[in-house]
């Protein structure tokens, strides 16, 4: 009788732990709300796309324009194949990301989609823009420290004025692409 009882209960106790540990789930910046992705729609009456040289040449007159809530920002934008991959996203059609307050000291959002990476042991502070496991953007108004990738620096804020534009609600953040000068 006792060798019967004994897999029963050995049984029950798995059980208990499995729905212990699905219950135990880690929540990270990757659970924040993903952007709206839009389809796009067939427009007979658009021009075809340019050559990859005409792409290039536009690029080099224009610049990546980055928006919290609709403010346009000054940034010093990092030269390396992150930036280059939202200035990419941002060139086709813009990008639009829902941003959360995290931690008290960052805003961030999922870019919808994985790029370029090359994170690096990063202290950040106030004003600093960074890319999170290839697909989140951080926007920081305080510090941290963590493993990222570098994507520019907001300038012309204070750290006060960045603390009132990120710290008190979740914002929008955007990318377009607009003529330098």
């Amino acid at each position: 009788m006792r060798k019967q009882v004994w897999p029963k209960i050995c049984i029950v106790f798995l059980l208990a732990l499995m729905l212990i540990f699905a219950g135990c789930e880690r929540k990270t910046p990757e659970a924040i709300t993903a952007p709206e992705i839009k389809p796009e729609t067939s427009d007979t009456s658009k021009p075809e796309k340019p050559t990859d040289l005409t792409q290039e040449a536009d690029a080099e007159n224009m610049e990546l324009i980055m928006k919290i809530d609709g403010t346009e920002v000054s940034v010093e934008w990092e030269n390396n194949e992150s930036v280059d991959a939202i200035r990419e996203l941002a060139a086709s059609g813009g990008l639009e990301i829902n941003m959360s307050m995290y931690g008290g000291f960052e805003q961030v959002g999922s870019i919808g989609q994985s790029i370029s990476s090359s994170d690096e042991q990063t202290t950040t502070r106030a004003g600093d823009i960074v890319l999170y496991s290839g697909n989140q953007v951080v926007v920081f108004y305080g510090s941290n420290s963590w493993a990222y990738t570098r994507l520019g620096r907001i300038t012309g804020k204070t750290e006060q004025e960045l603390a009132e534009m990120l710290g008190e609600k979740n914002v929008v953040l955007s990318f377009e692409i607009g003529a330098k000068g």
